[in-house]
């Protein structure tokens, strides 16, 4: 039991360290003014999320996460970047005096969201059991992407095959 119980514990700071850790990185997403390190933020944002992965025992989906994510969309935002010549800094101050309403809105929305989510969940725990960890194998996965969510995934990867092609045009445009 002491061995559970310690599993538990490293589990559960492990968690809220990777939430603050992603928090912070959100955060710093939103207030760049560099485009660029904006993006290197999400990275951080998206290795964030592997990891809460991996503490999930889905370790296919936390590779999936990387591969696809960090390895390719964000790749694709700096190609896309890069490409527009966006520039990388703003020129002008990037406030509007709303700071106050938007506060507000972001405390109304987060109240909802973690009234929602202990109403559904409450003190559920989530134990790593066998058939917990088999219900993420690779093979599963790959039988629920394929064949129930083949439609969305082929939709996803025409939007951005689309994307890409757009930045290529307007790129082309001068």
């Amino acid at each position: 039991m002491p061995i559970v119980l310690s599993t538990l514990v490293a589990q559960t700071v492990a968690f809220w360290f990777l939430a603050v850790v992603m928090v912070v990185a959100a955060i710093g997403v939103v207030r760049s003014q560099n485009v660029v390190h904006a993006a290197l933020y999400l990275v951080v944002v998206l290795a964030g999320v592997a990891a809460q992965y991996i503490l999930l025992v889905a370790e296919f989906v936390a590779w999936v996460q990387v591969l696809i994510y960090i390895g390719a969309i964000v790749i694709l935002f700096l190609f896309g970047i890069m490409l527009t010549r966006a520039p990388m800094r703003s020129d002008g101050k990037l406030d509007n005096h709303q700071r106050g309403a938007a506060a507000v809105v972001s405390l109304f929305l987060f109240g909802v969201l973690a009234a929602l989510l202990v109403d559904a969940y409450g003190n559920d725990q989530i134990h790593p059991t066998t058939k917990l960890v088999a219900i993420g194998s690779p093979a599963n996965v790959a039988s629920a992407m394929f064949r129930d969510y083949l439609v969305p995934f082929e939709v996803v990867s025409m939007l951005l095959l689309a994307a890409l092609v757009g930045a290529v045009v307007i790129a082309r445009r001068d």
